[in-house]
């Protein structure tokens, strides 16, 4: 099957991308409204894309009516948020907070989500969450025939829970499997690790 993506519609082209580039990792992204409420929605076009300085990117289409996404409105140049790693048992979580609601409406409070000050931030992270990335908006691009933001967020701080990361020497090593990280497949679908394994790499 040979697919020319010129042939179809900006949904279809989406659809296929979402099925065929697995698994892909979920930002459950924490921001702030202009209310002082709290917005959370998960996106699984995110990825690290800089070490020096850390940054992450977060894509973030509209909503289904067209209207700009509540994310989109909060995290401006210069704006905090958290990015945590969901975990597998969190998947209906995790949906849940993909609803659409009005902007101000806070998914934290509708699905009764904990909450954990973290020291100084300004924002509180999710209690249940192993990992979770402090971060300030870098730079925001819009690109596409239908606009997409492109949203570069600097990790400022990383938290990770004690229960799936140790000190080793020199370094910090988080265990994948403890972590047990929701991954995002297409259409409805999501995967959990399964199997983990090492690879040494060649000398």
């Amino acid at each position: 099957m040979n697919i020319n993506l010129a042939d179809l519609s900006s949904t279809g082209v989406y659809h296929l991308m979402t099925q065929t580039i697995i698994p892909r990792p979920i930002a459950w992204v924490l921001s702030e409204n202009k209310d002082e409420t709290l917005n959370l929605a998960p996106f699984s076009y995110f990825n690290a894309v800089c070490s020096d300085p850390p940054l992450c990117m977060l894509s973030m289409g509209k909503k289904p009516d067209g209207n700009q996404k509540d994310t989109v409105t909060n995290l401006q140049v210069g704006a905090y948020c958290i990015v945590h790693i969901a975990q597998a048992h969190q998947a209906d979580l995790v949906t849940a907070t993909a609803a659409t609601m009005a902007y101000g409406e806070s998914e934290v409070s509708a699905n009764n989500i904990p909450l954990s000050q973290h020291e100084e931030w300004p924002l509180k992270r999710i209690s249940t969450c192993p990992i979770a990335y402090l971060c300030k908006v870098h730079s925001v691009q819009t690109i596409g025939n239908v606009d997409q933001h492109i949203i570069f967020v600097e990790a400022l701080e990383l938290y990770v829970d004690d229960n799936v990361g140790s000190e080793q020497g020199k370094r910090i090593v988080v265990d994948a499997s403890k972590v047990d990280p929701l991954a995002r497949l297409g259409a409805s679908q999501y995967a959990n690790l399964g199997e983990v394994f090492s690879k040494a790499r060649p000398k």
